[in-house]
């Protein structure tokens, strides 16, 4: 069968030195040594990428190779460019302490109405996935209502009130770093806390043994605190999704002030970002079941990720375009405006498939026909027995992943809309390629364990990950 049943599943030790069941998928028990020393890897180095991304930007004109050859040829010192790097300030530190602040209160105060008046919208209470233990979580769906009202008060602030200008993201944008990263740590620390303290569900969390993987890939499946603050969704969609958009259209704004005008390529970055940006909160009921919140666990991965990476680094093709306006000829920008709507239908309309065919247990038609599915079973942790469907119709028979190649071929948009002068726009395509292909195989791994030879059917019947015949 698809997996063992509890009593043959392996036991683990808790911290309190007890022993655990183990689940059937999930996150790692055991790490290995290559697990380990990418780990530790990423904690030490991923804030300085992040730092070398923005001070590259700030000070060398968004160059890559001219800080390193300034410090080879002894031109400059680390201490030089240290120095030249704006610190922490009042006034950033009171500008991000209220941004993080509003968006709590809209999260935790403010339920859902949008899907009282927008037909097709589901928000609201919403349950989520299943968990490894077979707990069901509720949530309060309500991220395209505060995207809604955030970008609402900007515009009037920014526009009609004058109470601040509209590049004020731009022009704090360093020192909100800092406020950012002291964000990203401390609620992954105390996330650490409290799942060896005071866990919200103990049979959801899983230790390593090794303190830098706990740390980096987290302990609790689902921290919250009270009924409906849940750490994931809330730091996934929120001080970083919500504010994407919100950057973007701060550097449009501070490339208007510079140059008098804003270019075509800023536009298409601003509107290729938004459309998946608002895609991200249309379809958060759906955002319930994916890997994010189905498997990873809360720890800094996801903590630091979405408050300094994803909002720091995501959003390089609008930074870069401050520095470097490109005025793209109109069969370029066409060009590059088709493959960003082409890519962004593949990755909706895969995933609208699943989710049709998960809501209607099948009884639905997918690409003009009844949608075929290979049957399989699993075992939560509490030992009870599951049935589910995995589909191989539609875009699902075509690769096993073909919403993220939808995914790249809209990244590779944003990123062509920034000219070719500059290596530093480009980084997010090769990210996303390393990320999405890593969550492949991790997904995959997961569903092997999860399915067992349900998977070795599934695989054979759609045999390729991304890209069909190729890999």
């Amino acid at each position: 069968m698809a997996s063992k049943s509890q009593h043959d599943a392996p036991k683990v030790k808790s911290p309190n030195g007890k022993a655990g069941s183990q689940g059937q998928w999930g996150r790692a028990w055991e790490v290995d040594w290559f697990s380990l020393a990418s780990i530790i890897f990423l904690l030490l180095f991923a804030p300085f990428i992040v730092y070398y991304f923005i001070m590259a930007c700030d000070q060398y004109s968004c160059s890559l190779t001219a800080p390193a050859l300034d410090i080879a040829t002894g031109h400059a010192s680390l201490a030089d460019i240290w120095a030249k790097t704006p610190p922490v300030t009042a006034k950033a530190a009171q500008l991000y302490a209220l941004w993080v602040s509003f968006q709590v209160l809209l999260y935790s105060w403010l339920p859902d109405f949008c899907h009282r008046f927008l037909p097709g919208y589901v928000g609201g209470v919403q349950e989520g996935a299943i968990t490894p233990a077979g707990v069901v979580n509720k949530y309060e769906v309500n991220g395209l209502q505060a995207w809604l009202i955030t970008h609402i008060l900007w515009f009037v602030n920014a526009y009609l009130l004058s109470w601040f200008s509209p590049t004020i993201i731009f022009d704090n944008w360093i020192p909100l770093l800092w406020c950012a990263n002291i964000l990203g740590y401390a609620v992954s620390t105390f996330a650490m806390i409290k799942g060896y303290l005071f866990p919200t569900s103990a049979e959801d969390c899983k230790f390593t043994g090794n303190f830098f993987y706990n740390y980096m890939m987290g302990i609790e499946f689902n921290p919250r605190i009270g009924k409906w603050f849940d750490f994931k969704l809330f730091f996934n969609g929120r001080p970083g999704i919500v504010a994407w958009t919100l950057i973007n259209l701060s550097f449009a704004a501070k490339q208007q002030e510079l140059y008098g005008h804003v270019t075509n390529s800023m536009i298409l970055v601003n509107v290729l970002q938004a459309i998946y940006v608002l895609d991200f909160f249309w379809n958060e009921t759906w955002y319930l079941k994916t890997i994010d919140i189905c498997h990873d666990h809360f720890g800094w991965y996801l903590g630091w990720g979405d408050c300094v990476w994803l909002p720091y680094l995501y959003t390089l093709q609008g930074l870069y375009l401050v520095y470097h306006p490109v005025q793209l000829s109109t069969p370029n920008a066409l060009g590059i405006l088709l493959l960003g709507l082409v890519g962004y239908y593949i990755f909706r309309m895969t995933n609208h498939q699943k989710d049709l065919f998960r809501r209607t247990d099948g009884r639905c038609l997918i690409w003009g026909k009844k949608p075929k599915a290979i049957e399989c079973s699993y075992t939560s942790a509490d030992g009870l027995k599951h049935h589910s469907k995995l589909l191989v119709s539609g875009f699902w028979g075509v690769a096993r992943h073909f919403n993220y190649t939808g995914d790249l071929m809209g990244s590779l948009a944003y990123c062509l809309a920034c000219g070719g002068g500059h290596l530093l726009p480009y980084f997010y395509i090769i990210y996303m390629t390393i990320l999405l292909t890593h969550r492949c195989l991790r997904d995959e791994h997961r569903c092997a364990n999860k399915y067992g030879r349900d998977w070795e059917r599934y695989t054979a019947a759609v045999p390729y990950r991304l890209l069909p015949g190729i890999f």
